[in-house]
C-alpha cells in the first residue's frame, strides 16, 4: 500500500456548499489531522437550493453559507471563500477563471482539489450537474497554466499576487482513479459535516450512503472505507524539493 501523501496545503473548488461533503472531506479530514493548512473556495452559495415557499434567494444564501462553515468547522478548515456566482447558472468564463487565479495565489496551495468537467453521465439516474462541471473546468484551468503564468492578469501581479504553480491536481473521482485514500479514521467526521447541511439533508440521514460509497470504492483496497482520485503531477516530487525556502514561505494563512 502506498504511504499517506500530506501535503503543506491544499485548496479545493467547488461549485456548492455540500460538494465537498459529499466527495472529498474524508480526505480533508486526514490532511487537516496531519497539519495540512487547508482552505475552500465555493463558486456559489447554492441559493436556489432551498426550494420552500417564501424562501428567497437572498435568505437561501444567508442559510447555505453557514451550513457550508459548520461543516468546514467539523472538518477543521477554517480559510472559506464564498465567489457568490449565481446558482444553477455557473459558466467557466474567463472572469471566474481569474477569480480563482487570484484565490491560488493568495492561498498558494501544494494541492488543488477540484472535480472533473468530463463527468456528465454519472450513472442510471443522476447527470451531473452543470454547475459541478463549469466549477472543475474554471478550476482546472486557473491552476494549469494560468495561476503559475506571471504575465497572465497581470493586475494580480501588480497587486502583490504572484504566480504559482500548483504541485498536484487531485480530481474527485468517479470513473477513472488512480488514488485510494484510506478515510477509516475519518468517515464519521465526513458523515457530520454532511449532516451540517440542514438545509438540504431535511429528514433523510446520508450517513449509510456515505458508507456505502466509500465502501465500494474500497473494496478490493486492504481498507475498509475510501475516496478516490485522479491525481496529476504539474511538478515532478525532486523540483519541489529544491525550491527556495523564501518561495514556499510566500503562502499567506
Amino acid at each position: 500500500m502506498s504511504p499517506f501523501y500530506v501535503p503543506e496545503s491544499a485548496l479545493v473548488i467547488a461549485a456548492h456548499p455540500d460538494d465537498i461533503e459529499f466527495t472529498c472531506a474524508g480526505t480533508v479530514a486526514r490532511w487537516v489531522k496531519c497539519g495540512t493548512r487547508v482552505g475552500y473556495v465555493l463558486c456559489t452559495s447554492g441559493e436556489v437550493g432551498i426550494a420552500e415557499p417564501g424562501m428567497t434567494k437572498a435568505r437561501a444564501a444567508e442559510i447555505r453559507e453557514a451550513e457550508a462553515l459548520q461543516a468546514a468547522h467539523i472538518i477543521g478548515v477554517h480559510d472559506v471563500v464564498f465567489l457568490r456566482e449565481p446558482d444553477g447558472m455557473l459558466v467557466a468564463t474567463l472572469e471566474l477563471r481569474k477569480k480563482l487565479v487570484r484565490e491560488i495565489r493568495r492561498f498558494r496551495p501544494e494541492v488543488v482539489v477540484t472535480g472533473d468537467p468530463t463527468i456528465v453521465w454519472a450513472g442510471a439516474d443522476y447527470i451531473n450537474h452543470p454547475d459541478h462541471r463549469a466549477a472543475a473546468a474554471a478550476a482546472l484551468d486557473a491552476t494549469f497554466p494560468a495561476a503559475g503564468q506571471p504575465n497572465l492578469f497581470e493586475e494580480l501581479e501588480k497587486e502583490g499576487l504572484k504566480a504559482h504553480k500548483p504541485r498536484k491536481v487531485f480530481v474527485t473521482g468517479w470513473d477513472y482513479t488512480d488514488l485510494f485514500v484510506n478515510i477509516e479514521e475519518t468517515i464519521e467526521a465526513k458523515i457530520t459535516a454532511l449532516r451540517a447541511h440542514r438545509s438540504q439533508m431535511k429528514d433523510w440521514d446520508p450517513a449509510d450512503m456515505i458508507r456505502d460509497w466509500a465502501a465500494t470504492a474500497a473494496k478490493g483496497k486492504e481498507m475498509e472505507y475510501a475516496e478516490s482520485f485522479r491525481v496529476v503531477t504539474l511538478v515532478d516530487d525532486e523540483t519541489w524539493k529544491t525550491l527556495s525556502l523564501s518561495q514556499q514561505q510566500d503562502a499567506r494563512p
